[in-house]
């Protein structure tokens, strides 16, 4: 069987291009070698799963692992603790006869005894099944049954277990493994709020029935020397000729080393050829730093499961949405707080990270894919003022994007529909009223970004590909000439960086008439050209 780049499901080596993950997986099998319980909670999509099928190969030989999980068991099986037993002992006596890891099969029918119908009888019945063996126990996707009291028993159990063979007390699994996107460390408090769980006394809200969990620090995502190692696979298989270390760092730019994300634009390089629009064909050599910008466009205007969730999540919170919202569309920089629910909630679905002592969105594609969906939200309102008469034709030549031409237009759009009673609209919100202007124009042809890193309440920088070149526009507030002057510094700083010498600022002055000064030319700065727009 051919390989292939897989993004959906399960990772198998033998029929996918992989990353050399066996690094973390030495993590992780420490952590079991120790007799550790922990959660290994990380977004959708995150590679959880086929990291339990590499970790469940590497311990093969030392542990008795059986492997199940908690995803299509059917909610009934919670309603009662008989119910749940029963499917506890017969999944794992399912995956024993199947996985073939026993001869002994007395031992494996021991597994289910219709007599356990509580918790504490399998407490009682695991002291005799795990006596005299190493077993791992990994449950997949606990978050299907995370709003049953039945699960907090179990989970009780499993820690009062953990505690008593620790002292000699009883036996039980050497190591248990769950995997999920949510922190079950919180289910109590999670199920309270939700209305699902009445606590005794408000102490046993936060009294974690899984507060004997190590901490899982094992970074799950993938750095560019790693993302090289199934890339030189693949290399390997179809001779491209690509720059294996600068594709993966490319890779690894737009992802911030989301598994999916990574899986998917190598997937797109390797199988798609339509072009993305009039003047971006497909680079001749799709392996490229062309060819994963290209990729990355494609997965914009595509739907999956993945950004459906990004959504529906925001959707569903508020708080949550606002956050977003916040660091994006209006410059915030939220301090990290690990108290605060709608940042530990972005963390735990990978919407943010943590940079610092700040939390930032987690990567590129997130970005453009929020900030799009913000403005298509925004163009909607019937508050907001009239779109542009600017078309794409008016500042597109032969293929070339006049910018100056589009700043110069967008001065005269802005000067027609500012009026002073709009001030607070454009005081928060001018920049996403630039997006909106500069996206219709774009499209088609291009492409633009935020640069989030350069974002913050005083400024925002947006970079704009048409066709094979890149443009750099500062929006600022004004906030004075040393302001200006200090965002002129910023500016020629990045342009550098990025090895380019002419950029774009434009100012939003929102003071007073008779105070406003504003201006539309070219200026010198540090050895760059920079077109400079005060509104």
């Amino acid at each position: 069987m051919e390989r292939r780049f897989n993004y959906t499901g399960l990772c198998v080596p033998e029929q996918h291009y992989m990353v050399d993950i066996s690094p973390k997986i030495a993590q992780i099998r420490a952590m079991v070698d120790q007799g550790l319980y922990f959660t290994i909670n990380r977004a959708r999509q995150y590679g959880k799963t086929t990291t339990l099928l590499a970790l469940r190969r590497a311990l093969a030989t030392d542990y008795l692992v059986i492997s199940i999980s908690f995803e299509g068991v059917g909610d009934t099986v919670f309603d009662d603790e008989a119910k749940f037993c029963k499917m506890f002992m017969s999944e794992i006596q399912f995956r024993l006869e199947r996985s073939r890891l026993v001869d002994d099969k007395d031992y494996i029918k021991k597994w289910v005894n219709p007599e356990v119908t509580d918790i504490p009888l399998l407490r009682k019945h695991l002291d005799k099944v795990c006596a005299g063996r190493r077993i791992v126990l990994m449950i997949d996707e606990v978050d299907a049954s995370t709003n049953y009291r039945v699960y907090i028993r179990f989970l009780a159990m499993l820690r009062d277990k953990y505690l008593a063979r620790n002292r000699g007390a009883e036996c039980t699994f050497h190591s248990v493994i769950l995997a999920g996107v949510s922190d079950i460390k919180n289910i109590k408090f999670k199920m309270t709020s939700a209305g699902v769980y009445t606590p005794h006394d408000e102490s046993t809200v936060y009294n974690s029935p899984w507060n004997i969990a190590t901490e899982f620090k094992v970074d799950m995502s993938f750095h560019p020397d790693e993302i090289a190692t199934m890339l030189a696979d693949y290399e390997n298989d179809h001779h491209t000729g690509m720059d294996i270390a600068a594709v993966s760092r490319e890779l690894y730019h737009w992802t911030d080393g989301y598994p999916y994300l990574v899986s998917k634009l190598c997937y797109n390089i390797a199988t798609e050829s339509q072009p993305m629009g009039e003047y971006l064909p497909w680079p001749e050599k799709p392996w490229s730093k062309e060819g994963v910008f290209h990729a990355m466009r494609l997965m914009l205007w595509e739907q999956n499961t993945l950004f459906d969730d990004i959504f529906k999540n925001m959707e569903m919170d508020k708080e949550l949405y606002d956050m977003i919202y916040g660091i994006l569309i209006l410059g915030a920089q939220p301090r990290y707080s690990p108290y605060t629910p709608a940042q530990n909630t972005a963390l735990m679905y990978a919407f943010v990270k943590k940079d610092g002592e700040y939390v930032v969105i987690s990567n590129r594609i997130f970005e453009l894919l929020m900030t799009t969906y913000f403005m298509s939200k925004d163009e909607m309102r019937k508050d907001r003022p009239r779109r542009s008469c600017v078309f794409r034709e008016d500042v597109v030549k032969d293929g070339r994007f006049d910018m100056e031409l589009a700043l110069r237009k967008f001065a005269v759009y802005f000067r027609e529909v500012y009026t002073e009673r709009e001030r607070d609209f454009f005081e928060k919100h001018g920049r996403l009223f630039f997006l909106i202007y500069l996206s219709p124009l774009v499209n088609g042809g291009g492409f633009y970004h935020i640069e989030s890193q350069f974002t913050d309440l005083q400024r925002m920088d947006v970079v704009v590909d048409y066709g094979r070149e890149q443009f750099v526009v500062e929006l600022k507030l004004w906030r004075g000439e040393a302001a200006r002057e200090g965002g002129l510094e910023q500016l020629t700083g990045y342009l550098k960086a990025k090895g380019l010498s002419t950029g774009y600022m434009v100012t939003f002055d929102l003071r007073s008439p008779e105070r406003r000064v504003p201006k539309e030319e070219w200026v010198e700065a540090d050895g760059c050209r920079v077109f400079e727009v005060v509104l």
